[in-house]
């Protein structure tokens, strides 16, 4: 809870707090010390929520406004200096000079490709067509990511004006579209009251606040197809298609939805329009670094002490974000790994953790930017499994339509899937690779170019382990079910029947206040039996 406007902090809080919060900070004006955050470390209180470690290295230009404002009353985004922004650019601006202003801004593409938003821009509004439309990607699919969903549900204005202002670039009788997850009923609603309180206030439809301009923008809800994040599959769904990508010999700018020119950016990259606007490009290049500009938003979740969204300068190091943000990894585990750029993404190491987070630093290490989704990785990891998995997921979402995807990635999964079941063989490495080549260099869309990925850079920087699977028969994370056994330690165990009665097998035999057994024969390697020891008795090899 943040109490403003002294800014004071309050965490943990629970319901029977909420009184004494009442009567003695609002009331009183008197500071709850036990609800204020306390360093684990030094056992020092911070008082603000700027104190915190976890904001402190933050920087909050989009995420900043949601714990301020109500998302369904227009009256509390007008107060912050909402659509000002989108008045200079209707009132004051050229087309030409909001295009120049988001080009001098340096501002990227936030839904994974990183491409330069003016230079996209500037080509859409180039192209001839009876319409041009102007689509908002809120098609979020990366598994643990809710970056747009925030945005989407707590400041859904930010996205109306950035597409106001695109709309007034790009021109040519523009039509806005968001396309947005059926499965976040809650962004759905509050954009919808968003849209419709735009409208009665004039901010759409017809003549815009007397500008001359109309523009008017519809929700269309997706049925939760990742591969609808692709810009021309995602255009197909709207179009009432299946949602299928097709080869860009033409690209969408040129010939989008309906064969018109389509302009395609993400929530975040149009939440990021007014302040460029409204505080002016030279503001906004000087954050982040040379070549990747601004702030990103990342869902930081996996083995990780802090999780949440944390929203950081471009060039802060994964170090940065993991210790100093995230906290550290719980309970004094080795940090392992980090899986940037959602499935499609690479997993990099402890040698990567003083690497900026930027686009190009990213790709270079083998993985990439995504639209921020980063899921840290401890000790009892098994990267192999790590690989099957988002393997696995990704076949499940493969459109289909190309070989090399729909079959190479079901065989990926299939050898995977052998090596950690104990029977990987020689040459099982190689022909992951081969695989791997194939699928990224034949395939139609990015979805399938990028989806060797977790295969890849686990492979890179982690081969002993898939040795280990293939040669020794061994999970060196002791993860990998046909890989491991269960035994109790005999010194330890004191027949308190805690497993005997949990196993939904009826692996575990021993009487009372007796040393038990594991027969391994009927042991289904659920882990049960581990979860419910309170002696630490049960051993995995």
């Amino acid at each position: 809870m943040s109490i403003h406007p002294k800014g004071l902090f309050y965490c943990d809080i629970k319901p029977s707090d909420v009184p004494e919060i009442v009567e003695k900070t609002i009331k009183n004006d008197e500071v709850v010390e036990r609800l204020l955050y306390k360093d684990p470390e030094s056992g020092e209180t911070e008082m603000t929520e700027e104190d915190v470690p976890f904001y402190k290295k933050q920087n909050r230009l989009l995420l900043a406004q949601n714990g301020h404002i109500d998302p369904e009353n227009i009256d509390h985004y007008l107060a912050i200096g909402g659509y000002k922004a989108a008045s200079k650019a209707l009132f004051d601006m050229k087309p030409a000079e909001i295009i120049d202003e988001i080009k001098k801004s340096g501002l990227r593409g936030r839904g994974g490709g990183g491409f330069p938003t003016g230079k996209k821009w500037a080509s859409c509004a180039g192209a001839k067509g009876d319409a041009h439309y102007i689509i908002c990607n809120g098609d979020e699919g990366d598994p643990g990511a809710y970056m747009d969903r925030s945005l989407l549900e707590g400041n859904p204005h930010s996205i109306i004006e950035g597409m106001i202002i695109a709309a007034k670039a790009i021109g040519g009788n523009p039509v806005g579209y968001v396309y947005v997850r059926n499965e976040y009923p809650l962004a759905v609603k509050n954009l919808g009251l968003a849209i419709n309180v735009a409208r009665k206030t004039g901010l759409l439809g017809k003549d815009i606040l007397g500008s001359g301009m109309d523009f008017d923008i519809e929700i269309r809800r997706g049925g939760g197809a990742f591969v609808c994040g692709e810009s021309t599959a995602l255009m197909a769904s709207l179009e009432g298609a299946v949602g299928e990508p097709r080869a860009k010999h033409i690209h969408t700018v040129e010939s989008g939805l309906y064969d018109q020119p389509t302009n395609l950016n993400n929530v975040e990259t149009y939440a990021n329009v007014p302040l460029i606007i409204d505080k002016g490009a030279d503001w906004y290049s000087k954050i982040g670094t040379e070549s990747s500009k601004g702030t990103k938003v990342f869902s930081l979740v996996g083995k990780i002490n802090n999780t949440g969204l944390v929203e950081v300068p471009m060039g802060i190091t994964l170090r940065e974000i993991i210790y100093d943000i995230g906290g550290g990894i719980p309970g004094g585990k080795k940090f392992k790994g980090v899986q940037t750029g959602g499935p499609s993404g690479g997993v990099l190491t402890e040698e990567h953790l003083d690497l900026p987070v930027d686009f190009e630093s990213l790709v270079d290490a083998g993985s990439m930017m995504g639209s921020g989704g980063m899921i840290v990785m401890d000790e009892d990891t098994c990267m192999v499994d790590v690989a099957k998995y988002f393997i696995h997921f990704l076949e499940e979402e493969s459109c289909g339509k190309c070989t090399t995807c729909r079959d190479g990635l079901r065989r990926l999964g299939q050898i995977l899937d052998r090596i950690t079941d104990g029977k990987g063989k020689e040459g099982d490495i190689e022909l992951i690779e081969d695989l791997c080549d194939v699928i990224g260099d034949a395939s139609l869309c990015a979805l399938a170019g990028t989806a060797p990925n977790p295969v890849r850079t686990t492979l890179r920087y982690f081969r002993d382990e898939y040795e280990a699977h293939i040669k020794k028969k061994k999970c060196p994370a002791k993860v990998c079910k046909g890989l491991i056994t269960f035994s109790i330690d005999k010194k330890k165990c004191t027949g308190c029947q805690a497993c005997y009665r949990s196993c939904p097998v009826n692996a575990i035999s021993g009487k009372k206040k007796k040393v038990h057994t594991i027969n391994n024969n009927k042991c289904i390697r659920c882990g049960v039996c581990l979860e419910t020891c309170k002696f630490d008795a049960v051993r995995v090899k």
